[in-house]
């Protein structure tokens, strides 16, 4: 018999590629727009844009790209390979049912996932207000009245509380912080690590013992414990004080609906994690980790602040508050490098708040508590010793050398529980937790079932709540899926997210999230995955990440990848804590400086910081690039203490500078490590590799370059990429599946793989483009870039360009002179883009003044044309106000944008048309919802929490 393959009969449709779904411009619309730059082919452009000494000399070694088809099967095999069982570990992960209209309509919907940071509040007021529901549901479960829109998990949340406690002292307070050894174990991981890189001294103490008689500059008490011990934490929180400290409570929002607040026993700060307020677990993330502060510590806030204030006609708007305030901002001065949330995961906790109102949710938390208390009932009845203490969701049974087999035995009846040591089981209930789950721990333990009948909780009565939760109407108006399907509806048609149209970001990269790729991460076996099941109940998941994490160093030039930074700026502290322990490794404790040039992301700074360094400044040339000349001479004056230099390539300017391999020699020749920032791995992908022309060490922004949703300001992830010398100093983790990986310079991230839960969407882009794929896409988005930039630099000069003329994947349009000429701002043009249906490019980054612009390769050569001829029109009506044709101070770019309700009562002196249907927009338009928004009145009016219904009447 012959074993000759027979040919496949169907034929192939240029369909089936991905990659043809996935680049916007098709062969006969990147021929036009190479005529218009000047060349006559992709390779021509690229091998004249990209440095000859850092091209590529091979093409990347990936697999053969595979279709839609095949990697969701594929992906679907991985997940099946999962067993997610029962989970009953705990640890701040938790089963949790996700309504399903709130699936369908936030989680899996690209209105809410396409969406960017809301920088632009006119068009974001949707997710604003769905990010304040979230803000008034932390603050009445914690009690203190301002909570952040996230953080991003337990762990790192931990964290910043800590070097809030430090920031918020008169002075630079280094007194010891103590901090509860009834934190989960994650989250000691984490600001261990922390601590260690920024000299925090921490005293960790058994609050349930009592208060270390210690002069502390703060106290982090668990409230409950991660043993489950729910302990009056006002004995630490009143020595705290007496020490003129704070205090900081962790604790679980779900908890907090039956015992006090913290807030009401004298906490300063409350954190957490609300993933179980209708999160998936996801295998560790994403998860919205929250802030909330008593009033005085505003302004010490990590991360993100909605707030309220008023629009042109003076009706209430939601915008960010204090945003310029963000701690990465400042630079080498920030004391937090958080520059991101997990907006879409809090929007979901926020609407299962909305969904089951007060009243709900202590239906849930009552059957929470109900079922440990049953549990533990048919223990102690079976002889079984329960740790004393009253609790809430979690029990700890003592089985003296049993651990091993009662896990074991439950595991077989589907069943996860905690192994905490040969002793000692852990078990934790939950929202999902059945009788039939309880049935199957009392078999594990060998002890007979008890009935379903009433059970007392039990919590401590003095310790019980009192305070009213969830009293603002949002909170009661919306309990039938009609209501809350229309209320979804209603804010995300407020919105402006890529499924209206082209969101032009430079240094943002908002290109296209695939449906395939979105759709794998609400697969069960991903989804509902503990994050420390046993090794083996993961192995689909182990799979997925070690192939990605392998795919990724492949096309960075790196030997080793960690997946476990869940942010970009994590991602930026991995790789400088990694330099930081190879250098001390080498008995070079003293390199601690870290240049970065003055164009660098604010994040650079911050993270350097955040990891132990003192950073120096180096200059840039007029041409925007590094100066090569004073980093030489920076380098010389710290030849003793140099540890790094922080670099983006292409530069933060959008121009491949042709000095970047002459940079990283010349910081080898000192001693010095480099960092390469990739945020911009999209103008390289394909044709040059950081790891190869230089590079130490990079972080990679997967929700920039490999496709995963911003989600209107997180999720995202930043893995970090290492040269060989540098791959055992990567991020390692107590609870990691892999032995390995459980020792080494500590965790970034509370869980082992970060945000795990979202990889299977790089995992899918990559698997579908292939590596000339991805080749192109960088080739494509670079044109497109360029082809802006021709088609403006008459109207908007281009500030900075490389050889040839040519930009890289970005360009930056300088606006000052028009401003100077006619008085019309970056402000102005930002807001009528709204009109003329777009979101505004990047405003005054790297430079004052200017419009970053990044098309991507996703957008089509019509809404590139659409976009050109939207800004040709503007600038047309800015020549007619410095001209006098339109008034100076009632222009259609001052009145920007244009809100419905003003068609009422007109009063500019353009006709409406021009106000409201330039030339370009369509029946379609998008309407933004409100006028401009007064920032400066919400600044000195702070407000955080949801306004009463009132204040919206007219």
């Amino acid at each position: 018999m012959s074993t000759q393959s027979t040919p496949d009969p169907r034929p192939t449709f240029s369909g089936d590629r991905f990659v043809d779904r996935h680049i916007g411009p098709t062969a006969s619309d990147q021929a036009a727009m190479l005529r218009t730059v000047g060349f006559d082919s992709l390779d021509a452009l690229m091998q004249a844009a990209v440095p000859s000494g850092i091209r590529s000399s091979a093409p990347l070694s990936l697999p053969a790209p595979r279709t839609e088809t095949e990697v969701l099967a594929g992906l679907r095999d991985l997940a099946g390979r999962n067993n997610p069982g029962v989970s009953m570990i705990g640890l701040g992960y938790h089963p949790t049912i996700t309504p399903a209209v709130i699936r369908r309509n936030v989680l899996e919907d690209p209105a809410w996932y396409t969406a960017y940071t809301p920088y632009q509040p006119e068009i974001s007021q949707g997710r604003l207000e769905a990010m304040l529901n979230f803000q008034t549901m932390i603050a009445d479960l914690t009690g203190v009245p301002t909570s952040n829109s996230s953080l991003l998990d337990e762990g790192t949340a931990v964290a910043e509380a800590m070097t809030l406690i430090r920031r918020a002292a008169r002075g630079k307070d280094l007194r010891p912080i103590v901090i509860d050894a009834g934190l989960h174990p994650q989250t000691l991981a984490v600001i261990t690590t922390r601590a260690e890189a920024l000299q925090i001294d921490l005293h960790q103490a058994n609050l349930i013992d009592g208060v270390p008689d210690v002069d502390m500059a703060g106290v982090i008490v668990a409230y409950p414990r991660s043993d489950g011990r729910i302990v009056d934490p006002q004995p630490a929180i009143e020595a705290a004080h007496a020490a003129g400290g704070l205090a900081v409570a962790v604790s679980d929002p779900l908890a907090l609906v039956l015992l006090a607040s913290p807030g009401s026993l004298g906490a300063d700060v409350v954190v957490g994690s609300s993933q179980r307020f209708g999160v998936p677990m996801f295998y560790g993330g994403p998860h919205a980790g929250f802030m909330a502060v008593r009033e005085g510590l505003e302004r010490h806030l990590p991360g993100r602040l909605v707030g309220v204030s008023v629009d042109s006609a003076g009706r209430p708007a939601y915008r960010l508050a204090l945003q310029t305030r963000e701690q990465h901002i400042r630079r080498e001065k920030a004391t937090s490098n958080i520059c991101t949330a997990q907006v879409l995961l809090a929007v979901t906790a926020s609407m299962y708040a909305v969904y089951h109102g007060a009243d709900g949710l202590r239906r849930i938390a009552q059957h929470v508590a109900g079922r440990a208390a049953q549990l533990a009932d048919g223990l102690r009845g079976g002889g079984v010793e329960i740790a004393e203490g009253e609790f809430f969701d979690t029990i700890l049974a003592r089985v003296p050398g049993r651990a091993d087999q009662i896990i074991a035995a439950a595991r077989a009846a589907g069943v996860h529980l905690r192994h905490i040591d040969a002793d000692q089981v852990g078990i934790s209930t939950h929202e999902a937790t059945t009788y039939q789950d309880l049935v199957a721990v009392w078999g594990a333990f060998e002890v007979d079932a008890v009935g379903e009948g009433d059970v007392t909780v039990s919590l401590p009565t003095d310790l019980l709540r009192t305070e009213e939760i969830l009293t603002h109407p949002v909170f009661h108006e919306h309990r039938s899926e009609t209501q809350l399907l229309r209320y979804l509806r209603k804010l995300s048609d407020r919105d402006y997210a890529l499924d209206r149209g082209m969101i032009p970001l430079g240094s943002c990269t908002m290109k296209l999230n695939a449906t395939a790729e979105m759709e794998p991460i609400s697969y069960p076996g991903f989804a509902e995955l503990h994050p420390f099941v046993p090794a083996a109940d993961a192995a689909g998941m182990i799979e997925l990440v070690q192939t990605l994490e392998g795919w990724l160093a492949e096309v960075t030039g790196y030997a080793g990848v960690s997946i476990q930074p869940n942010a970009g700026s994590q991602g930026e502290l991995a790789g400088l804590l990694a330099i930081r322990a190879y250098h001390h490794s080498r008995d070079d404790q003293g390199r601690d400086v870290c240049l970065i040039p003055t164009s660098a992301h604010g994040t650079n700074a911050a993270s350097a910081v955040m990891a132990g360094m003192s950073v120096a400044l180096v200059k840039s040339t007029e041409q925007g690039e590094v100066d090569l000349d004073d980093l030489r001479a920076q380098c010389e004056k710290h030849a003793e203490d140099l540890a790094a230099v922080m670099v983006t390539y292409p530069s933060t300017h959008g121009v491949y500078e042709h000095g970047i391999s002459e940079l990283c020699e010349i910081v080898h020749e000192h001693g010095g490590q480099v960092y390469v920032d990739g945020a911009n791995l999209n103008a390289l992908l394909g044709h040059a590799e950081p790891g190869v022309f230089g590079g130490d060490v990079s972080h990679l922004n997967l929700h920039k370059t490999f496709c995963i949703p911003h989600g209107g300001g997180g999720p995202g992830v930043g893995p970090v990429a290492v040269a060989e010398h540098l791959v055992p100093f990567l991020p390692s983790h107590p609870l990691h599946p892999v032995e390995a990986q459980r020792d080494g310079i500590g965790a970034i991230s509370a869980a082992p793989y970060g945000s795990a839960g979202i990889l299977p969407i790089p995992y899918a882009y990559i698997a579908m483009m292939g590596a000339d794929g991805l080749t192109d896409a960088t080739s494509v988005a670079v044109l497109s870039a360029n082809y802006i930039a021709r088609r403006l630099q008459d109207a908007f000069p281009v500030l900075y360009t490389g050889e040839h003329d040519l930009v890289a994947h970005e360009c930056i349009l300088d606006i000052r002179p028009l401003t100077k000429a006619s008085g019309v701002t970056i402000d102005d043009v930002a807001k009528r883009l709204i009109d003329y249906g777009f979101h505004a490019p990047t405003m005054s980054f790297p430079v004052a003044g200017t419009l970053m612009v990044e098309p991507t390769e996703s957008e089509d050569l019509a809404e590139l044309d659409r976009f050109c001829e939207a800004m040709l029109a503007i600038r047309a009506e800015i020549d007619q106000v410095e001209s006098g044709a339109l008034d100076r101070e009632d222009n259609p770019l001052t009145s920007a944008p244009h809100a419905a309700r003003e068609l009422l009562d007109w009063s500019h002196p353009y006709d409406i048309a021009t106000g409201v249907f330039p030339a370009g927009t369509t029946d379609d338009k998008y309407w933004p919802p409100i006028g401009r928004v007064d920032q400066a009145y919400g600044d000195r009016n702070l407000a955080c929490s949801c306004p009463p219904i009132e204040a919206f009447a007219d």
